[in-house]
């Protein structure tokens, strides 16, 4: 947390907020994608710090913000590139959170009408306060209704959780007879 506090509070001050953000999102994403990055960025004895730094700006598509530089080199000196997706993960949050908005993952069985994402977008924003960037997902098995994935809290109003949870009491109910 101390250093994507640092990291948010630099930001701030110089006016990349934005620009590193989108950034941390690409490294997130590559870092958990691919397990052969996040081992090479992430090891202490696999690769020297430059090829890291190299591989770091390829994985954003060959150039860097100097504030995500300058916080990947401050990392590697401080021997904390390890921990580098959880940063990145803790300063998104906390970037969205001070200008007031939220990241959601949205999965449905089907592709959402405006009505229906304005819904959404309302109980997000009576929930938490702060305006949604919804993530959606497609997901047929879900067979109807939605997952709202709000960071800390999930809610499952889907049909297949239903079945489910229909399955497991079935299964509970029969275990007592016999």
């Amino acid at each position: 947390m101390r250093y994507a506090t640092a990291l948010l509070k630099y930001v701030k001050e110089t006016g990349g907020g934005e620009t590193v953000c989108k950034e941390a999102e690409t490294l997130v994403k590559a870092l958990e994608n691919v397990p052969e990055f996040a081992r090479a960025v992430g090891s202490v004895d696999v690769l020297p710090d430059r090829k890291k730094e190299v591989l770091v700006r390829s994985a954003l598509g060959g150039s860097i913000s100097p504030e995500m530089d300058r916080f990947v080199m401050l990392l590697m000196r401080n021997s904390r590139i390890a921990l580098l997706p959880d940063m990145l993960r803790n300063f998104i949050t906390m970037y969205y959170g001070s200008i007031g908005k939220r990241k959601v993952h949205l999965t449905l069985s089907r592709p959402a009408t405006d009505e229906e994402m304005d819904r959404f977008a309302r109980l997000v924003k009576a929930k938490t306060g702060d305006e949604p960037l919804f993530e959606v997902e497609i997901k047929p098995s879900l067979i109807g209704g939605f997952v709202l994935d709000l960071e800390d809290t999930i809610l499952d109003a889907s049909v297949q959780r239903q079945l489910q949870k229909i399955r497991e009491q079935f299964i509970e109910r029969n275990r007592r007879i016999v």
